[in-house]
């Protein structure tokens, strides 16, 4: 299914060391877990040559392009649900907005100012 949607090869030339089928499954790895590209085993392909790939893709719209064409068929067949869940439970302030005043407010602090200004 997906590869009809992969770009072909633009020119003939010397055979490739790594299959792109290694290296696309070695990109499904490391996006799946997160791992460092460095941290690619050996038997997804050299990682540099995985993270190139995955890169050249990313800047063309490749892989953009294919995530269109196989979420299309699917939103069709209403297989994906299109709910939004926020989550608000964690609300953090800034460092500095902690420890405001504890005796009088704003009002009282104005008037001292005027007071001092004053005498």
């Amino acid at each position: 299914m997906l590869e009809p949607l992969l770009p072909k090869g633009k020119k003939p030339g010397r055979p490739t060391t790594w299959a792109r089928r290694q290296l696309i499954d070695g990109i499904r790895f490391r996006v799946r877990t997160g791992v460092p590209w460095r941290d690619l085993t050996a038997e997804y392909g050299s990682w540099g040559r995985a993270y190139d790939l995955f890169r050249r893709w990313q800047r063309d719209g490749t892989w953009h392009r294919i995530f269109t064409e196989l979420q299309a068929p699917a939103d069709a067949k209403e297989l994906i649900a299109w709910d939004i869940n926020i989550d608000s439970n964690v609300v953090r302030a800034h460092q500095h907005a902690a420890g405001a005043r504890k005796k009088g407010g704003a009002a009282e602090g104005a008037a001292r100012r005027r007071h001092r200004q004053a005498g």
